[in-house]
């Protein structure tokens, strides 16, 4: 079946089956190989995309599921041409990642709760990584970049009112 993605701002048609995994069709069709296969079930967290703002493990949520949504992976989180989004620059200032394969998925799902919860307390960023499996150990320099990313994003609010 042919569908419409609507990916980091553009719209793309896409022939899958209903069932295909959007992991699939972002990675085979769409060239967006930021979202990692891991797991295959949801649980690692390194597919994680936002679909309609929320994050979700991209390898469980379908095709079918997905068309007609928004759909943001971590290729389309920069702001500007060249420029990191906020979170993706705490994360190299705090040394966040080791081999890289989890910190896509941690970086979408930072940026989801930061944008529903700019404030965030220790306890919500916990929450926010639960899922996202790091075999490095990297948990406490992801979750001070989070911190680091939440308060420069208020400051740039602040400056900007």
């Amino acid at each position: 079946m042919r569908y419409t993605l609507h990916v980091n701002g553009r719209p793309h048609e896409v022939e899958a089956a209903p069932e295909a995994p959007l992991l699939s069709v972002l990675r085979d069709e769409l060239g967006l190989t930021g979202a990692h296969y891991g797991c295959g079930q949801g649980v690692c967290g390194a597919c994680t995309v936002l679909v309609g703002g929320k994050a979700v493990p991209s390898c469980t949520m379908r095709v079918a599921e997905a068309a007609g949504r928004e759909i943001v992976t971590i290729e389309g989180l920069p702001p500007a041409e060249g420029r990191l989004h906020p979170v993706q620059a705490a994360f190299v200032r705090e040394d966040a990642m080791q081999c890289g394969y989890c910190t896509p998925g941690m970086i979408v799902a930072s940026v989801a709760l930061l944008s529903h919860s700019p404030h965030p307390d220790e306890e919500e960023i916990r929450d926010a990584l639960v899922p996202h499996l790091c075999r490095c150990g990297t948990y406490g320099r992801a979750i001070r970049a989070v911190q680091a990313a939440a308060r420069e994003m208020a400051t740039r609010e602040e400056g900007a009112a």
